[in-house]
């Protein structure tokens, strides 16, 4: 009985870090560059560099600040959909989650020389990374992701044989 308990939660935990990863690929990096691209605007630029040069305690207030000032947005968006308006709840949400992950990774990218230097900083982060890299493996040697990497392939071979046959 333990055993299966243990599978199942092994597997859910599995498929969380695999979510938040998936997330992190897709959500993360994009809209990161996508925030690093508006630091062109000279005013930002200025800012930016005051940023990375904060003192290590005002880095990381700045960096979870943000974080927190996110969660009364979402309390909102969830009152909206209690309220009947799940259209404009969603679209709280969605924003405020867009926006949110530009805006923290951005800074996380500004500020990270300055939080590592929290011991207890750079170990979360080490474990992060190293989980992160450990589900990755895992997600890699997983049947599911092999076929579905397969069936990916056979897709855009088919795709390329039929682009060459209309032309």
């Amino acid at each position: 009985m333990f055993k299966l308990l243990w599978r199942v939660a092994r597997a859910v935990a599995f498929t969380l870090a695999a979510v938040v990863i998936a997330i992190e690929e897709w959500g993360w990096r994009p809209l990161t560059a996508w925030a690093a691209r508006w630091s062109r605007w000279p005013p930002l630029a200025r800012l930016e560099e005051r940023i990375r040069n904060a003192p290590p305690r005002v880095a990381i207030a700045l960096f979870l600040v943000p974080a927190v000032l996110l969660f009364p947005v979402k309390v909102l968006a969830l009152w909206f959909i209690h309220i009947g308006r799940a259209t404009l709840g969603v679209v709280v949400i969605v924003l405020a989650k867009i926006l949110g992950t530009a805006l923290i990774g951005r800074l996380f990218i500004l500020t990270e020389p300055q939080l590592i230097r929290f011991a207890w900083f750079a170990r979360a982060l080490a474990w992060w990374r190293t989980t992160k890299q450990r589900v990755r493996d895992a997600i890699e040697r997983a049947s599911a992701w092999q076929a579905f990497k397969r069936f990916r392939r056979r897709i855009a071979l088919w795709l390329r044989r039929r682009m060459r046959s209309a032309r």
